[in-house]
């Protein structure tokens, strides 16, 4: 029985990983972004409130209203003075009376050239008159004024249907008391009648069952002061409502124009920021997801907005990612590299002590088994340090550091115990009253200091002197380690910086040092924002000079500023 093939699973992706991608290839697809539907949304929104308010129109309705009830106002006075000159008769005793017979025909001729619906009441508010009852030989005639017939098809009517539903439902008609009429009219069912018959003039505004508005005046129909009636006048809001229709339907096609414009632009702004957005999400997933660099995050930097600062800080962050992978991938390589060399000497040096019967060539190969390992353990170690030295730099918050009391601790450390081991002396020059601070992880500095002065130290000779400065230069604190060694050869002031360089002094046994320390110095010092750099010391202090009296390494960080 054959076994099962192990590679076809290994072949096919996560169904998670699928998840994802769908998903991610969703969301690129889509018609309409979130950002584009929140952009047009804002924008309509804040147009139809605008447009809202102003299809209100609460006081141009009132002042419509209050034209209106003026002009009735005026031709009831008419008609009242009409009727009290021409319908009152004198009795016997020399007292005015309104005649109805007179005061009927006088109503229908006052209101055959209006559309004004015209009451006449006597004193005791009994109804002599109505403009809308015909009495003839038939009997009583009730006229009835229809409403205009609707201009258009049924697109207008179910046009106008909607509109006179959302104008009944404003707050604006509720204000206004419904107006009722009973079949019996007498002046007690109208207010504005019992207000004439005292004298007094009396304009009111009613809304109809139906959410129609009606507009009523009384006036006195007076003789010599004497009131002889009351003339009530009634006329529908149909005009009025009209006026309002025509204003909210300009109002309307202004704001169709408007809204057209609007949602145009609003396009257009989700395109300028949605699209360039969206195709730089599509980059950074094709580069998550891609294999190799061909896949590039779009530079929108001409753009000069904060699109194209987003765009070029995914490309800075892009291109940091590729070298911070390079420096991993020749970092292990390195490694690797320097940890064979340990590995085949070990080696060799097991496998030879097996076969060698020689006690002294014994004790000599156990001697560099001893070393090698010592020198693996050694290695192992630095590399550990090397390897969390970015995440360290990374999580960790700087603060001030003075460099003068530093230099000063590590230069007394090293005087206290230079007179015994017979090591060179370490002279310090520091300026008086200098401000030498500078922003950063004050172990790591340490650090750096004291992997540059065991450096020089190891170069010196026994009675020689390594010379420490520091002094403030403009917006930097400038550290320098002079030591009085052979030198650097010239084509390797940079290649000692290198992971894993070693330039030993003659004479030092091998393999006591990584090659990590001045690496590890230079990768702190950047993090700081600063630079280390060294050059050879000649003599007389000309760059030619054929003789070399030591090696220079300058440290230069910001300083602190006290904002």
């Amino acid at each position: 029985m054959a076994p099962p093939a192990r590679g076809k699973r290994a072949e096919s992706a996560p169904p998670e990983r699928n998840h994802d991608r769908n998903s991610a290839s969703q969301r690129y697809r889509r018609a309409f972004s979130p950002l584009t539907l929140r952009i047009l949304a804002v924008n309509v929104l804040a147009l139809a409130i605008l447009v809202g308010g102003l299809l209100y129109l609460g006081r141009y309705q009132d002042r419509l209203i209050e034209s209106e009830l003026e002009a009735l106002l005026t031709e009831a006075r008419i008609f009242a003075g009409a009727i009290g000159e021409a319908a009152v008769t004198r009795d016997g005793d020399e007292t005015n009376d309104l005649s109805h017979d007179l005061a009927r025909q006088m109503v229908r001729r006052l209101v055959e050239t209006t559309d004004t619906r015209t009451r006449l009441f006597d004193p005791f508010g009994r109804l002599i008159a109505d403009s809308r009852v015909l009495i003839g030989p038939g009997g009583v005639v009730q006229i009835e004024e229809l409403p205009p017939p609707v201009q258009g098809g049924w697109p207008t009517r179910l046009a106008i249907d909607i509109y006179d539903r959302i104008v009944n439902a404003l707050p604006s008609r509720d204000k206004f008391p419904v107006f009722r009429e009973g079949p019996d009219q007498v002046a007690n069912h109208y207010e504005d009648v019992v207000r004439a018959l005292t004298g007094d003039l009396s304009a009111s505004v009613w809304t109809t069952s139906d959410h129609g508005m009606i507009l009523t005046v009384a006036v006195p129909v007076q003789r010599f002061k004497q009131v002889l009636g009351a003339v009530m006048l009634s006329r529908g809001g149909a005009q009025i409502d009209a006026a309002i229709r025509s204003v909210r339907l300009d109002i309307l096609k202004v704001f169709a124009v408007a809204l057209a414009v609007t949602v145009l632009l609003s396009f257009y702004l989700a395109g300028t920021i949605a699209r360039p957005i969206r195709k730089l999400a599509a980059a950074a997933d094709h580069v998550r997801r891609g294999h190799g660099r061909h896949h590039e995050i779009p530079d929108f930097s001409r753009r000069g907005d904060e699109i194209g600062d987003l765009s070029g800080a995914l490309r800075d962050m892009t291109a940091a990612l590729w070298l911070r992978m390079d420096a991993i991938e020749s970092f292990a390589a390195d490694v690797a590299h320097e940890i064979k060399n340990p590995l085949t000497s070990l080696r060799s040096a097991v496998e030879t002590v097996a076969r060698v019967r020689d006690p002294d060539q014994q004790r000599r190969l156990m001697s560099i088994i001893e070393d090698d390992i010592q020198r693996m353990d050694r290695l192992i170690s630095d590399i550990s340090n090397a390897s969390r030295l970015d995440a360290e730099l990374s999580r960790a918050e700087t603060e001030p550091v003075d460099i003068g009391r530093m230099l000063r601790m590590l230069t007394d450390i090293h005087e206290t115990t230079a007179a015994e081991r017979a090591a060179p002396r370490v002279l310090l020059d520091l300026p008086t009253g200098a401000d030498l601070t500078v922003p950063g992880l004050e172990g790591r500095l340490v650090q750096v200091f004291q992997n540059i002065i065991a450096n020089a130290l190891s170069f010196s000779p026994p009675d020689g002197t390594v010379a420490v400065s520091a002094r403030a230069t403009g917006e930097f604190v400038e550290v320098t380690v002079a030591d009085q060694g052979p030198g650097m050869p010239e084509g390797k002031l940079e290649a000692i910086f290198d992971r894993f360089y070693t330039e030993r002094p003659a004479g030092e046994k091998f393999g006591t040092h990584s090659g990590l320390g001045l690496s590890i110095s230079k990768q702190i010092v950047d993090a700081h924002g600063g630079e280390i750099f060294a050059r050879n010391r000649h003599a007389d202090s000309e760059p030619d000079a054929a003789e070399v009296r030591g090696a220079v390494f300058t440290v230069r960080l910001p300083r602190h500023r006290n904002d």
